[in-house]
């Protein structure tokens, strides 16, 4: 309990610490780059409290307050807080149906819902839910922006044409209302609007150090005072209030009101925390900043609740602001807290000449500003990327163009979810086959493959959603490949597994124990060993069955695998130990003994080596093939593999046998096909490897 608290303090107190990180050179630096994100700050501030339904002062208030506070308890030493376009959007999209736009009531609904979504993404803060951002998928944020972009887009038309059409209304009824009242088009306001349009196509081509909104601002304001344009019809700003936001009166205690905001505060919150956080680490990305999601959410917070006490908007971090703040050369967040301060500054001292801004110059520089938010890079990458994502961006978009865009953003946001989870619960379930050079994996689709081992990819968590889904898979390959004994699972994509995937696993092993077979694990993860031994079941399978990635296939070929079924009965030569083994297909397989009969007598190396040294030593016969006879056998064994064995056996001497193989599966074949001899034939248990863990003597044959 005492480590949270000491946490939250943490995040409360982000300025002390922020105030630690200023040096003399990096104040030169902020207060430079702060003069010139203010002053693209300023335009942007006016045009999307318009955007939002809202007197222009409103996003000068929210340019002061939010930009500031967003710096000063952020974690980025880059975002830029405040008016946004989408935030913007939203707002007017959320308020319109419940209160008439630009009025008193509207304006203070605003000042609210900012509030409300502030709190909630104080709340995620301080609950450390930072990772849940991670949850909204590109193609969602993609198609929501895309779809926010051509909203905006559409509705600059009016302001531009100057066509008085309904706040927030939608495309269809943007292009009724154009279509029926072509002839009321003002001309002056379409050249303001165009004018301000190529001046901000053309600016990266005439210079780069003045940003492009400020320039066609600063160029077509004058423009329209001195050709008399507000006398021929041209809408300007009119009278902006200088001096501090005042105190917004609340309806705090308005059930009703909160009740209709709530879902809006809630898409407010998740979008504008989804633009931050994927803004703050695009940017870190070019410094190597390391972004603290729950310090963000923190930050975001408070500017979107001081933004609303002090009668500001919706806020949320923009792009082009914190884009501009990095590439002028801004070191620390004081370059946010600078650029609030010069729009206050320029408000007071600027106010007659802020007046006389052209509506239609605004409406002009939101359409970019729209346009460039379709993003059709990432559209077409999401779409060649896959097509499930596709669906959910063009879903989402669709979505946003016809519905309320908070329940556009949330189901969209479910949607997503949905889809993380249908992924998570159906993980790949892939048997592979080694390469032409044994070096890597590729699938075993159309391949041969062993007929006694599977090797098998698990490519994803084994939790309670998903092990119903492996554990088929796994049981539909063990039931096409009746022959497989024995299956080796490849671990190192599986990061988690709870009680319900240990489960599914000892299911799986009980499987192939009814087989004669067992389970074996390759590189298993930590966090996976961990709930394996804690469960009981790493004890329950043992140490041994858990292999080295780089000997496992040579461990399993010779110390587990039946050296009958390779040389008899199996034509493939999967594995690199299959290349030089010798092939003898036997017209019929040589059946081991039933696992429900009694099974052979066997003898261990150390009671076959007395014997072999007493007066009448048992017969050992050698199952194997020659050439692993030659390379070391027990003194006096005589050689007789397996397929001569089968034509042999009516001629073997009388008296006691040993039958001897490699590790003992042979020779229980072997024990099979002389069931009846008196007296029945002994099995050296462990076979040869037995011989050599006891160190007994070998005969090795030169050759």
């Amino acid at each position: 309990m005492m480590h949270y608290l000491r946490y939250i303090i943490v995040l409360f107190t982000q300025p002390v610490r922020l105030v630690r990180t200023f040096t003399p050179d990096s104040l030169r630096a902020d207060f430079l780059a702060g003069i010139t994100v203010g002053l693209v700050l300023l335009p942007q501030s006016l045009a999307f409290a318009i955007l939002g339904g809202l007197p222009p002062v409103v996003g000068l208030y929210s340019a002061l307050t939010a930009t500031i506070v967003g710096g000063l308890w952020g974690s980025s030493s880059h975002l830029n807080s405040g008016p946004t376009n989408t935030a913007a959007i939203l707002t007017l999209s959320v308020l319109a149906p419940i209160t008439a736009v630009g009025s008193n009531e509207f304006v203070t609904a605003a000042s609210l819902i900012a509030v409300m979504a502030g709190i909630i993404r104080v709340m995620m803060g301080i609950a450390q839910l930072g990772i849940l951002v991670n949850f909204v998928s590109d193609a969602v944020a993609v198609g929501f922006t895309a779809g926010a972009g051509i909203l905006i887009l559409s509705n600059q038309i009016g302001p531009i044409l100057r066509i008085d059409i309904p706040p927030g209304a939608g495309i269809l009824q943007t292009i009724t209302e154009v279509a029926t009242h072509l002839d009321a088009i003002h001309w002056p306001s379409v050249a303001v609007g165009g004018a301000t349009i190529i001046l901000i196509l053309l600016s990266p081509r005439l210079t780069r150090r003045v940003p492009a909104v400020l320039l066609s601002i600063v160029v077509v304001s004058p423009i329209v005072w001195l050709l008399n344009l507000k006398a021929q019809g041209v809408r300007v700003m009119g009278v902006i209030p200088p001096g501090l936001p005042p105190l917004s009166q609340l309806p705090v205690f308005d059930a009703q009101l909160i009740g209709q905001l709530a879902n809006g505060a809630l898409a407010l919150a998740i979008i504008g925390l989804v633009e931050a956080t994927a803004i703050a680490r695009a940017i870190a990305g070019y410094t190597g900043q390391r972004i603290d999601s729950n310090q963000e959410f923190i930050g975001q917070g408070l500017a979107n609740i001081v933004s609303g006490i002090f009668s500001g908007m919706p806020c949320s971090a923009s792009f082009n602001r914190s884009a501009l703040a990095y590439q002028s050369g801004g070191k620390t967040a004081l370059t946010a807290i600078v650029s609030g301060i010069t729009v206050f500054l320029a408000t007071t001292i600027l106010s007659p000449l802020l007046a006389e801004i052209p509506r239609a110059a605004l409406a002009g520089a939101l359409a970019v500003t729209a346009w460039s938010m379709v993003d059709q890079r990432s559209m077409v990458r999401i779409w060649h990327g896959s097509r499930s994502e596709a669906v959910i961006m063009f879903m989402t978009l669709f979505l946003t163009l016809t519905l309320p865009l908070q329940f556009a953003i949330l189901i969209g946001v479910v949607t997503s979810l949905g889809y993380y989870l249908i992924r998570t619960a159906m993980p790949r379930v892939e048997a592979v086959v080694p390469d032409s050079e044994f070096r890597h994996w590729d699938t075993a689709h159309g391949k041969p493959m062993c007929p006694q081992l599977l090797v098998v990819d698990l490519q994803g968590d084994l939790y309670f959603g998903a092990v119903n889904h492996v554990e088929e898979q796994l049981l539909g390959l063990l039931e096409r490949q009746q022959s497989v004994r024995y299956l080796l699972l490849r671990m190192h994509s599986v990061n988690q597994c709870d009680v319900s995937g240990i489960r599914a696993l000892e299911t799986i092993r009980r499987t192939l124990r009814v087989r004669g077979g067992d389970l074996y694990f390759v590189r298993v993860r930590a966090s996976v060993m961990h709930r394996m031994q804690s469960s009981g079941f790493y004890e329950q399978l043992g140490a041994e069955r858990f292999l080295d990635e780089d000997k496992a296939i040579d461990f399993l070929f010779h110390r587990v695998l039946d050296p009958a079924v390779c040389i008899y009965e199996c034509d493939r030569r999967v594995f690199r130990e299959c290349q030089e083994l010798p092939k003898q297909l036997l017209p019929a397989p040589v059946a081991l003994p039933l696992r429900d009969g009694k099974p052979p007598a066997q003898i261990t190396a150390r009671t076959l080596w007395e014997q072999l040294h007493t007066a009448q030593p048992p017969q050992v016969i050698d199952v194997r093939e020659p050439r692993e006879f030659q390379r070391g056998h027990i003194p006096g064994a005589r050689n007789i593999p397996l397929a001569q064995l089968l034509h042999q056996r009516e001629h073997l001497p009388p008296g006691p046998l040993v039958l001897v193989c490699r590790s003992g599966r042979r020779s229980l074949r072997a024990a099979a096909l002389l069931a009846g001899r008196t007296p029945p034939p002994l099995v050296l248990e462990g076979g040869m490897l037995a011989w050599e863990a006891a160190n007994l003597l070998e005969a090795v044959e030169e050759f």
